[in-house]
């Protein structure tokens, strides 16, 4: 079991150490996104690879990202701090959502939550403002999290908020006026950008005690500018009759009902409300999910990160677990780690169920640039890396299938060559389109052109060799077949 304590300003490694990554660049279009090297050893789940990673010094790149399972680059979004970049459903459309922002060095931020159509059309942008106090009392635009940001079936958007809050810490050895981090979330409408729920860790101190936190409190911590940590909200879930929330700091889930009062805890350490059947620990973890649930029980599902930056204790896994709410037990069903590669990830990460009937499961490693998908067995059939362990960072990764046609037009850059050109072509974000068509233009503005080439497409971004050229202008089609699905402007060169 990690240590009941760790210095609070690593408590996260949000904001990683100096580091470049291996990347990738292309003709067409001015992109650096991380390398993400694949190992694929057995059948995946269909869909894309969304990723959020960040690095020090490599700011080219910092985005939303999308691979396919052979590492080509798919989508790359503005460069900015980017988490929880996904796939969910609104108004029972698929969009893809992602909280962009700042974050602050002990692992919370301040950002706003983006929400894109299947064109990348950005459809909804949702805020937070209110009496928030800040470490250095700066104002900020918006004050959503990054750890969460939640559709939920009734189409609002749960997302988490820490506010610097004075308080009596003498039960943990502090004086009766620090400062500490309050955990709050909210649900807000986002049609209208309205709040139409909230809920604070503090107003509920009595089922959520601050000596229960494995955060002590000691070093500076307890400044405005540093303030305590005792929670650390990084997860909610709508459930049946309220919400259930993840405490990191807590080791523990807690199940609240739709007052935001504590029906039960389960934790890690040692079952709290649950009596822990088989190896059902856990600590400092991240992602707890909410599955088929019932009266009798449910199914959560959480990444088990069991590691701190002080610390490497265990390999980190993906667990699930069983509560029985009339037993009253907590049983362990699957504890899943990569045996060939044991990795310790001290934050972040996420546990992502593909598919129920397969067992396949999909994980992002956090603080280790890693992600890798296990087979219903607990095998291991797709790996990916994109930097250096503890420098490059993806807050959470998912698998998602995804088709999108971008409201952009495709990019291109020709290169002359002895005998004609070289046309280098990609669209961004474009999922569906295999092929790509040549034509030669008579002019900057010319409407009858002719094909002169075509070509399958290849990954992020395809070249063609054209000969013979009559004319300095070019231009090109993505197609699907003989559908053309997207025309570039005409270029000279």
């Amino acid at each position: 079991m990690a240590p009941l304590w760790y210095t609070a300003s690593s408590a996260l490694l949000l904001s990683v150490t100096a580091a470049a990554w291996p990347y990738s660049t292309y003709k067409s279009i001015d992109f650096q996104p991380p390398t993400l090297q694949i190992n694929q050893t057995g059948p995946t789940d269909p869909g894309f690879i969304f990723l959020g990673p960040r690095g020090g010094v490599q700011p080219a790149g910092q985005a939303a990202l999308i691979y396919d399972n052979a590492g080509n680059l798919v989508y790359e979004g503005p460069e900015e701090v980017t988490s929880n970049f996904m796939v969910q459903k609104l108004n029972g459309s698929d969009v893809i959502t992602f909280w962009a922002g700042d974050m602050m060095d002990i692992g919370y931020g301040y950002g706003t939550v983006h929400i894109l159509d299947s064109t990348y059309q950005e459809i909804h942008t949702v805020t937070l403002t209110g009496n928030f106090v800040t470490p250095d009392n700066s104002t900020k635009t918006s004050y959503i999290d990054l750890h969460e940001s939640n559709i939920t079936p009734n189409n609002t958007l749960l997302v988490t908020a820490y506010n610097v809050t004075q308080h009596d810490l003498t039960s943990i050895g502090g004086t009766s006026s620090e400062w500490m981090l309050d955990s709050h979330f909210y649900e807000i409408d986002i049609a209208t950008n309205e709040i139409v729920n909230s809920w604070s860790a503090l107003d509920h101190e009595d089922d959520i005690p601050l000596t229960s936190s494995h955060q002590k409190l000691g070093g500076t911590a307890g400044t405005q500018e540093n303030p305590y940590d005792a929670y650390h909200i990084n997860a909610i879930t709508p459930t049946n009759n309220g919400h259930l929330v993840s405490l990191r700091h807590m080791w523990s889930g807690y199940y609240l009902s739709e007052n935001g009062s504590v029906m039960w805890q389960v934790s890690g350490e040692n079952g709290a409300d649950f009596t822990q059947v088989g190896n059902a620990n856990f600590s400092w973890q991240h992602d707890i999910r909410v599955w088929n649930e019932t009266d009798e029980g449910m199914i959560l599902t959480l990444f088990n990160n069991a590691n701190t930056p002080t610390d490497n204790e265990s390999p980190t896994t993906g667990v699930s677990l069983a509560i029985d709410l009339v037993n009253k037990t907590v049983t362990g069903l699957r504890s899943l780690s990569d045996n060939n590669d044991p990795i310790h990830s001290v934050s972040q990460g996420s546990y992502q169920v593909l598919n129920e009937q397969d067992g396949h499961v999909f994980m992002d490693y956090g603080s280790i640039s890693k992600v890798k998908e296990f087979d219903g067995a607990g095998n291991v059939v797709f790996s990916g890396k994109f930097g250096t362990d503890n420098a490059v960072a993806s807050y959470r990764g998912y698998r998602f299938p995804w088709s999108a046609v971008p409201f952009w037009k495709p990019s291109l850059n020709v290169t002359r060559t002895s005998t004609g050109a070289t046309v280098y072509m990609s669209w961004n974000g474009a999922t569906d389109y295999d092929t790509w068509a040549v034509y030669s233009a008579s002019s900057a503005n010319s409407t009858n052109n002719q094909q002169i080439a075509t070509g399958k497409r290849t990954g992020f971004e395809t070249a063609i060799n054209v000969t013979n050229l009559t004319t300095d202008y070019i231009q090109v089609a993505a197609l699907q077949g003989n559908n053309v699905l997207g025309t570039s402007d005409i270029t000279s060169f």
